[in-house]
């Protein structure tokens, strides 16, 4: 079965600057099987008629947070309750799995100093072998693609880097030669491609992190995807489909 995973972030990966209020850096993955993915397209032009009339509006967690461009509309707050009655909806009943990673910066540094990795390189990592683990539980010849949303050249150089270099030498706990077996494709898009998974990997990406630095603060977002991350047999998803690191 081919599957397609989408992977977004939130928050800074870079070491020289942490912001109190978010220290946070976070890589969001969303696993798709080919069939549920033609479904959640059609779910989300759905939507977009809906509320724009149109499909080209891009679903973007920090502007509809901010209620900024498109989502303007946010301000009338009956169609705001409707527009996140309808989203939620979406996100909540569809078939996909999680899989992220937080880096606490300030943790990393604290514990790591001048040996501290980037963030970006480490979320990556922790989030390809738990994909690895994820594929091999559905079935022993599933496969799946990577889809990442373009950064901007230099960066998008870099994590093409980062990326070989996992699958050439491996993690601790998956071989470079099992991760070749999995992974088919890693290819970057531009977000005027309006591609469904990125955006979805972009709605879970910041409910996932503001559970991490604020757990105790129940959090609507959060508990819509909370069933959707990849977990054990317990249902534990900690160190599964969501690992934070240190």
């Amino acid at each position: 079965m081919k599957y397609y995973f989408f992977l977004d972030e939130t928050g800074d990966h870079g070491l020289n600057y942490v912001d109190k209020n978010f220290p946070l850096f976070l890589l969001c993955g969303c696993l798709m099987r080919e069939d549920r993915l033609k479904s959640i397209e059609h779910k989300i032009n759905d939507f977009k008629q809906t509320y724009f009339k149109t499909y080209n509006v891009i679903l973007h967690s920090r502007e509809i947070r901010k209620c900024e461009g498109a989502f303007q509309i946010l301000f009338d707050l009956k169609i705001k309750a409707d527009f996140y009655k309808d989203l939620n909806a979406i996100l909540n009943e569809d078939e996909y799995l999680i899989i992220g990673s937080g880096i606490n910066k300030e943790e990393h540094i604290k514990k790591y100093g001048k040996g501290a990795k980037d963030p970006y390189s480490l979320a990556l990592s922790f989030i390809i072998e738990r994909l690895v683990f994820c594929l091999d539980s559905i079935g022993p010849i599933s496969t799946v693609q990577i889809f990442v949303e373009e950064r901007g050249n230099k960066e998008d150089h870099l994590l093409l880097a980062q990326f070989n270099s996992i699958m050439d030498m491996g993690t601790y706990y998956v071989s470079s030669e099992r991760l070749k077996r999995k992974i088919t494709k890693f290819s970057f898009h531009s977000k005027r491609e309006n591609i469904a998974g990125l955006q979805v990997a972009d709605l879970c990406a910041y409910p996932l992190a503001r559970n991490i630095l604020n757990p105790e603060v129940p959090y609507v977002p959060f508990q819509v995807i909370k069933n959707k991350i990849y977990c054990n047999e317990k249902g534990e998803y900690e160190g599964w489909g969501l690992k934070v690191f240190p």
